[in-house]
């Protein structure tokens, strides 16, 4: 029997309080967010879990400190977009994505365009990856590569509706410029949705981010936006026609 995808797929993004390199304190508040936000998929910063503190110890997708988020995801029958330090069999690093859901968590992406003191710990994740939610095809970034035309165009050649994108970016109206003007460009020149969450407030070795997350639909125009504070999460269907959004 044939299932229709549905036209839209409910997201929000989050930019909660991060408590420096304590999953277990982030995972609850990732575990909140999410069921507070009534949303299909909820997207959150890079590394969000830990902090942006490239000394924070590697997170395995088994950790019971992330039972929390795993709990919530199934009772909101959510998917959660989780930043976290990963660490391969192999014994390589990744800056990278954790999708969570009612079933567990699982690593579906490595950051492929490592920026500054990255690279000195961190392996490059080798390609693009699609993660697919109700039928949607997500193209998946983690901050610098969305700063990487080539990235989005290798992302977008997958075939995909939306790209998301978990990041930071520092304070002032210059960050927050580069930050909306990423998006904006990502969506227009391939026509797909821009999806991005960004750290507000203190993470880890930051001691001030931009906040700014938001949803900008495929002609570039942000669709919803939240503000600088941490705490915040906005939502948006994604998908189909220009949305109504909200923010909460």
């Amino acid at each position: 029997m044939h299932v229709p995808v549905p036209l839209t797929v409910a997201v929000a993004v989050a930019q909660p309080a991060c408590v420096p390199l304590d999953v277990a304190a982030n995972s609850a508040a990732h575990a909140a967010a999410v069921l507070r936000s009534g949303a299909r998929l909820v997207v959150f910063p890079e590394l969000s879990l830990t902090g942006y503190d490239l000394a924070a110890e590697a997170v395995s997708p088994d950790d019971p400190r992330l039972r929390p988020l795993v709990t919530a995801c199934g009772e909101a029958g959510a998917t959660a977009l989780a930043g976290a330090p990963v660490r391969a069999a192999d014994g390589r690093e990744y800056l990278a994505t954790l999708a969570v859901t009612g079933q567990g968590a699982r690593c579906v992406y490595g950051k492929m365009w490592l920026h500054g003191a990255e690279s000195g710990r961190f392996t490059p994740g080798e390609k693009p990856q699609v993660l697919v939610v109700d039928g949607h095809r997500l193209g998946l970034a983690v901050c610098y590569d969305a700063a990487v035309p080539d990235h989005a165009a290798g992302t977008a050649a997958l075939g995909i509706d939306a790209y998301v994108a978990s990041t930071l970016y520092g304070p002032g109206p210059e960050q927050a410029a580069r930050r909306d003007g990423h998006m904006s460009r990502t969506a227009l020149a391939h026509g797909v949705w821009a999806v991005l969450a960004t750290s507000a407030g203190p993470s880890g070795t930051y001691e001030r981010t931009s906040g700014g997350s938001g949803i900008w639909a495929p002609d570039g125009t942000a669709v919803v936006q939240a503000g600088p504070e941490a705490g915040a999460l906005v939502s948006a269907a994604v998908g189909g026609a220009r949305p109504a959004s909200k923010a909460s």
